[in-house]
């Protein structure tokens, strides 16, 4: 799966910005399919398989999915390889910044 790092800065007030990602995700999880939740929810439980993390958080947006693995560590390399494949055929763009990892699933 191919990588872009982005340079992302912790917010400030960071309680003030979760309450308002949290609003603004569930504004944007109106626009989705049932189905596309799921997949979303799925992802996640396989994430949770993959990695050792502070937390794994599923974020809707208006043009994607994005899914946060914060403080990333990998627990089995060749089921994550396998699995990076299999999203990477889907179109999920995996970003890496400072704050951890984000997996896109666009919004079809």
């Amino acid at each position: 799966m191919q990588e872009k790092d982005i340079d992302n800065q912790p917010a400030q007030w960071a309680w003030a910005a979760a309450r308002d990602a949290r609003m603004r995700s569930y504004s944007a999880s109106t626009g989705y399919t049932d189905a596309q939740k799921l997949q979303g929810e799925r992802m996640k439980l396989a994430l949770e398989m993959l990695y050792s993390a502070k937390g794994i958080h599923l974020n809707f947006r208006e043009r994607f999915i994005a899914l946060k693995v914060d403080q990333p560590a990998v627990k089995n390399r060749q089921a994550l390889a396998q699995f990076e494949k299999d999203w990477t055929d889907a179109g999920v763009l995996k970003r890496v910044s400072a704050q951890g990892i984000i997996y896109r699933i666009p919004k079809v």
